[in-house]
């Protein structure tokens, strides 16, 4: 096993940081490997918005649910998705987009934007920062999109906070293997009796960090998915032009 790979096997949310900032020259590193990641069509359809301002960082957090460690990690990255660029070129050519109406390319932005977070963190972790994802960013989307003044077309997909770490924080465990890795077709044969262990190992895991109260994987889960927990995702994506209707 190279070091690559050890280190994204490795990898943990961070969600203390040392009150140290990050380098221009840093950030731009990690948004090249960003950048650099596969996208659809070569389309391009995102982008990222760098923030360091201490005020902007706290009314983020409190748009994402009081999440304190936006405010205090150095920088923010929002990941968007941006069919206000493609627009752009089609109306430099003449022609109407569309895309931007359907649920692919939906689809299509919320998996580049994912892509590239993803090299983010492999490139950030790399460098000796830590990070943690933030999907809170689609709790209060309208108030986060006035406060950047994202233009239609374009929507914000993921968070990422990034500093340098206060601490290593505990390395949560993942499902048993063979419920993430499905030879040839689905196999559905065997996934209760692994969930069972893995509910064991997050009890032990939650007791370990001092949060039993929230049980194991499957109850915590389950209790979330009873309902649409972001509500405003749907009704704020019609405003920015994403209909989801093709």
């Amino acid at each position: 096993m190279n070091e690559t790979i050890k280190l994204i096997q490795d990898h943990r949310s961070i969600r203390s940081f040392l009150d140290k900032d990050v380098d221009d020259a840093v950030i731009d590193e990690i948004l090249r490997s960003a950048q650099a990641m596969p996208n659809s069509i070569n389309g391009q359809q995102t982008s990222v918005i760098v923030i360091k301002d201490k005020d902007t960082k706290k009314k983020i957090a409190e748009y994402t649910g009081n999440q304190t460690w936006i405010e205090n990690a150095p920088v923010f990255l929002l990941f968007l998705i941006d069919f206000y660029k493609t627009k752009l070129a089609a109306e430099k050519n003449g022609l109407t987009q569309a895309i931007h109406e359907s649920v692919e390319g939906t689809m299509v932005g919320t998996f580049d934007a994912g892509l590239q977070m993803g090299a983010a963190i492999i490139s950030a972790e790399s460098l000796g920062l830590g990070i943690v994802p933030i999907g809170g960013v689609r709790k209060n989307p309208a108030e986060l999109i006035e406060l950047l003044k994202l233009p239609e077309y374009t929507y914000p997909a993921v968070g990422l906070a990034l500093g340098y770490p206060k601490d290593h924080s505990h390395k949560k465990p993942r499902l048993p293997f063979d419920t993430f890795k499905h030879e040839e077709v689905y196999h559905t044969s065997g996934l209760l009796e692994s969930m069972e262990q893995y509910d064991k190992d997050m009890e032990d895991y939650l007791k370990e960090i001092g949060r039993e109260q929230e049980g194991n994987w499957s109850k915590f889960t389950s209790s979330i998915y009873q309902s649409i927990y972001y509500p405003e995702v749907y009704p704020t994506m019609k405003k920015q032009k994403f209909l989801n209707d093709k």
